[in-house]
C-alpha cells in the first residue's frame, strides 16, 4: 500500500485520509503518524488532555514531521506485536527507516504495561541503503494551537515552553530556529543512527532540573511483546485480526484507571464536511459490555475486570445521579462539551469539539451493559462489596421503574427521546442478568420484582416492536423505521437468531440497510457503520448461515488499513475511513463476530478456543 510519490517542498500539505494515520500509545496518551512521518496528533498527559500536535484537525496546530528530502514512496508496520511502528522511506538515492514509539515507561512488562508513562516520542533514523537527506520540522503548538512555544537551549536539549506545559526536543543534531519552529536537515547512510525524542512535562510545579526519563525503542518493543505474549488464550478463526485489535484495545486503555477510551481523536467527521464531529477520547458504558466480553476473548480476565474496577469506583455514592453513560478516563463525570472556533477541523469538517454533552442523556440501555458485564465476570469478580451490591441493586431497580421511559438511545439522537428497542432490550437484559446474581446482591435484591419487569419489557418489545409494514422489528415503538441495533437482540439473548421475526429481521436488515459489504445504522445514514456490520456476521453465525458471516466479516475487516486499524465508519464503493480513529467500539466489534464465527463454525474448521489463561 505504497503512499504516491511525494515531492518534498514542491507539494503543498494536504490533509491525508484518516487511513494514513497509525497509532501510538503509552497507555496514558495517543499520538497519529502519518505515512509521511508527520506527527499530527499528540495530546498529552492524558488522552483527552489538549493536544501539543494538532495538525489532523488544523493545518496551523503543531505537527512534528521526519522525511527524505527528496521525493519517495513509503512502506510501514507494527513490529511484531507492538505498537511500535516502522516506516522505511525508499528514495531515488537510498533507503532509511524511521522507527517511532510513545515510550512505556522503563522495565514496565505484562500487566504492568503504562502503569506509569515517561509521556515521551522517539522517533530513530537508520541507514540503510545508499545516502537519503533528511528533514526535521519540530513545530509544537500547545492547548490545541492556541499557544505557539518560545524556545531556549538547555542541557537536556530546546525546550519549547507555553503555556501550562514545556516539551523538551532531545537529539544529537543541530536546529535551526525558523517560522516558529526547530528545523534541521541531515544525511544518513547505512549504519547511520539518529535519535530523537520530545519529553512532555508541566511548566510549573516541579523542577526546572528535574532529569528526563530514559527510554529506548528496544524496551517499549519488549514491554509490548510480553503484553501480547502473556495474552495468548484465543485460537479460533481470524487469530490475526484478533490480535491486532486487541493490542488496539489494550492501547486505548488508561492503565492507571483501567477505562478504555471510544477512540483516540476528536471531532474526526462521520461525513466530510458535516456536523456529525465529536469527542470521544472517553469511556462510555454503553460499550462496556461489548467490551468486556472482547477482552474475555482476545486478553484474559484481568484486563475486563479493571475495567469493571474502574466503573465501580467511578460512580461514587449509589443514588440517583449513580451512575451516567459516560466518564472521563479518571472517572470525572463533568465533562462538559466545548466548540473550538479557532480550528478549522478536518478536511474542512465543523464544528471542533472538545467534550462530550452526551454526558447529560438518558440512555437507558447502559443498564443492560453494566449488568451484563457483571454477569459475564460473575466467576472473576469474587465477593462483592457493599458498595458494588448496592450499586448494581440500584441498577436493577432503576430497569424496573424506569424501562418504560423514552431516551435518547444508544446512537445518542440529540433531538426528542423516544421508545428506541434496543434500549427497552438492554432493559430486558439488565432484568435478566440480575435475576441470575440475586443471591451475590444480598438482602436488597428483589428477584420476584425484576423477574415481573423482565416479563413486561419482553411483552412489550415483542407486540410495540414489531412492524408489520416492514416485516421486521423497527428500531423504536410504533415505528416502521429499520435500524441495525436491533441485531442486539439475538446477541444479548432476546431471541434466538433463527426466531421467525428476527430472522425477518436480519433478512431486512441485510437487504434494506446492507450495501456493498457494509451495514448502515437506518435508511438514510450516508455510510457504512462498522460495528453495525460485524453484528450482522455474528447474527448469520448464529442463525447457522457461515458463509454469509464470512462474507460480511471479511469486507468490515477488509476496511482496516495497511496497520490493521479501524475507525468508525466506512464509506461504500472502497471509500476512506471516517469517524475517530482508532475506534474501540469497532475492533471491539470485530473481535466478537470472529468469536461467534469460531463458536457456530464446525470442529473440522475452529476447534475450543477462548481465554485458556488466567492473565
Amino acid at each position: 500500500m505504497p503512499l504516491r510519490r511525494v515531492t518534498p517542498g514542491s507539494d503543498p500539505w494536504r490533509q491525508p485520509p484518516i487511513a494514513d494515520y497509525a497509532f501510538l500509545s503509552d497507555c496514558h496518551s495517543a499520538a497519529l503518524v502519518d505515512r509521511r512521518g508527520s506527527v499530527d496528533w499528540w495530546c498529552v498527559p492524558r488522552f483527552d488532555s489538549s493536544s501539543v500536535f494538532g495538525r489532523l484537525l488544523d493545518p496551523d496546530a503543531g505537527h512534528w514531521s521526519i522525511r527524505p528530502v527528496q521525493e519517495f514512496d513509503v512502506d510501514r508496520s507494527y513490529l511484531g506485536d507492538s505498537l511500535v511502528l516502522r516506516t522505511v522511506f525508499r528514495t531515488a538515492t537510498g533507503e532509511v527507516t524511521l522507527t517511532d514509539a510513545a515510550a512505556l515507561h522503563p522495565g514496565a512488562r505484562g500487566h504492568e504495561l503504562g502503569l506509569r508513562s515517561p509521556h515521551t516520542l522517539v522517533r530513530r533514523v537508520e541507514g540503510v541503503r545508499g545516502t537519503v537527506a533528511m528533514e526535521v520540522d519540530f513545530a509544537p503548538r500547545m492547548e490545541y494551537g492556541r499557544t505557539q512555544p518560545h524556545f531556549r537551549h538547555a542541557a537536556a536539549g530546546v525546550v519549547a515552553r507555553g503555556g501550562p506545559v514545556q516539551v523538551t526536543l532531545m537529539g544529537a543534531i543541530p536546529f535551526r530556529h525558523e517560522n516558529g519552529s526547530l528545523q534541521a536537515r541531515f544525511d544518513v547512510e547505512p549504519g547511520d543512527s539518529v535519535e530523537l525524542r520530545a519529553v512532555f512535562r508541566a511548566n510549573f510545579g516541579g523542577p526546572d532540573d528535574e532529569p528526563l526519563p530514559v527510554t529506548t525503542l528496544e524496551d517499549t518493543q519488549a514491554s509490548w511483546q510480553s503484553w501480547s505474549d502473556q495474552h495468548t488464550g484465543y485460537e479460533g478463526r481470524y487469530a490475526t485480526e484478533v490480535r491486532r485489535s486487541s493490542i488496539v484495545l489494550q492501547g486505548l486503555t488508561y492503565q492507571p484507571s483501567g477505562a478504555v477510551v471510544a477512540a483516540a481523536t476528536t471531532s474526526l467527521p462521520e461525513r466530510l464536511g458535516g456536523d456529525l464531529n465529536f469527542d470521544y477520547r472517553y469511556a462510555w458504558l454503553r460499550d462496556l459490555s461489548l467490551t468486556t466480553r472482547s477482552l474475555w476473548i482476545a486478553a484474559c480476565p484481568d484486563e475486563p475486570a479493571r475495567l469493571f474496577d474502574w466503573f465501580a469506583n467511578a460512580t461514587g455514592v449509589v443514588g440517583d445521579e449513580a451512575f451516567q453513560i459516560m466518564y472521563g478516563v479518571g472517572g470525572e463525570r463533568d465533562i462538559d462539551e466545548h466548540t473550538l472556533e479557532h480550528l478549522g477541523g478536518y478536511q474542512d469538517s465543523r464544528p471542533v469539539r472538545i467534550g462530550n454533552a452526551a454526558w447529560t442523556q438518558v440512555q437507558l440501555d447502559v443498564l443492560g451493559e453494566i449488568l451484563d458485564a457483571v454477569h459475564l465476570m460473575r466467576d472473576n469478580l469474587g465477593e462483592l462489596d457493599d458498595h458494588l451490591r448496592d450499586l448494581l441493586v440500584a441498577v436493577a431497580d432503576r430497569a424496573a421503574a424506569g424501562w418504560a421511559e423514552p431516551d435518547a438511545g444508544m446512537w445518542e439522537s440529540r433531538e426528542h427521546p423516544r421508545h428506541y428497542v434496543s434500549s427497552k432490550v438492554m432493559c430486558w437484559v439488565a432484568l435478566d442478568r440480575a435475576v441470575a446474581l440475586a443471591d451475590r446482591f444480598g438482602g436488597a435484591a428483589d428477584p420476584s420484582r425484576w423477574a415481573l419487569a423482565r416479563a413486561e419489557v419482553r411483552a412489550a418489545v415483542l407486540e410495540r416492536a414489531w412492524s408489520q409494514r416492514s416485516a421486521a422489528y423497527a428500531g423504536a415503538f410504533d415505528s416502521d423505521e429499520l435500524d441495525a441495533s436491533v441485531l442486539l437482540l439475538p446477541l444479548v439473548g432476546f431471541l434466538p437468531a433463527d426466531d421467525p421475526r428476527m430472522r425477518a429481521t436480519i433478512e431486512a436488515i441485510e437487504r434494506e440497510l446492507g450495501a456493498d459489504g457494509l451495514v448502515r445504522r437506518w435508511r438514510d445514514d450516508d455510510n457504512g457503520f462498522l460495528i453495525c456490520t460485524f453484528w450482522l456476521a455474528e447474527c448469520l453465525a448464529m442463525a447457522g448461515e457461515i458463509d454469509r458471516a464470512e462474507t460480511w466479516f471479511a469486507s468490515a475487516a477488509a476496511c482496516a488499513n495497511d496497520l490493521g486499524l479501524l475507525s468508525e465508519v466506512a464509506v461504500p464503493h472502497d471509500g476512506p475511513l471516517l469517524g475517530n480513529f482508532p475506534q474501540a467500539f469497532s475492533h471491539v466489534g470485530l473481535i466478537n463476530a470472529a468469536w461467534r464465527i469460531s463458536e457456530a463454525s464446525p470442529p473440522t474448521i475452529a476447534h475450543a478456543f477462548g481465554p485458556a489463561n488466567a492473565g
